[in-house]
C-alpha cells in the first residue's frame, strides 16, 4: 500500500494556496462534513475503521488555531472517536497528529481492537501491504459511521 488513498500524492510541503488539500477544495473521499472538518476514511487504511480528520480551512499545527476553532476541532475530534467506537467496537481508540509529509492540520484515528496485528506496540502503517476490508466491508463501516453521526448530532459550545 502507498499510503492512504484520502491523501494526495505529494512530495512537497507546500502551505497555503500551494496546500495540495486546499488545491484540491478538500481530501479525497470524504464521508462526512463535520463542524470544522471533513472526515474521510477510504479503503486502504491500515486497520479497519481507520478515519481521517482534516480542518477544514489552511492551518498546519494546532497552535494555528483560534481558542474557538481549536475548541470547534476538538468537538469534532470526540464526535468522530464516539462515532468511530460505535460503528467498530474498538476497545481503544488511537490518534495521530504529525503534518511532516502534508503540511495541512489533520488527525489520523487508528481504532484498536483485541487481538489485532499491532497488539502491544504502536500501529505501523506501512507494514500493512493487504486491504483490511473484505468486499462489502468498508461500505457497511460508512453506512454505520454515518449512522453513528446521525446519532451523535454536534454540540455547540
Amino acid at each position: 500500500m502507498s499510503g492512504p488513498s484520502h491523501l494526495p500524492v505529494t512530495g512537497d510541503d507546500a502551505s497555503g494556496p500551494d496546500c495540495p488539500i486546499c488545491r484540491g477544495g478538500g481530501p479525497r473521499e470524504v464521508l462526512a462534513e463535520m463542524e470544522v472538518s471533513w472526515l474521510t476514511a477510504g479503503p486502504d487504511g491500515p486497520v479497519r475503521g481507520y478515519c481521517c480528520l482534516f480542518f477544514r480551512r489552511h492551518a498546519v499545527e494546532l497552535h494555528d488555531l483560534s481558542a474557538d476553532e481549536g475548541a470547534a476541532f476538538m468537538r469534532d475530534v470526540q464526535r468522530v472517536s464516539r462515532a468511530i467506537q460505535a460503528a467498530t467496537g474498538a476497545a481503544k481508540m488511537n490518534y495521530e497528529v504529525h503534518g511532516n509529509t502534508l503540511r495541512h492540520l489533520h488527525m489520523h484515528f487508528f481504532p484498536r481492537y483485541p487481538g489485532d496485528r499491532f497488539e502491544g506496540r504502536p500501529i505501523d502503517p506501512r507494514a500493512v501491504t493487504e486491504p483490511v476490508y473484505a468486499p462489502g466491508e468498508l461500505e457497511e463501516f460508512h453506512r454505520r459511521m454515518l449512522r453513528a453521526l446521525a446519532d451523535d448530532p454536534p454540540h455547540h459550545a
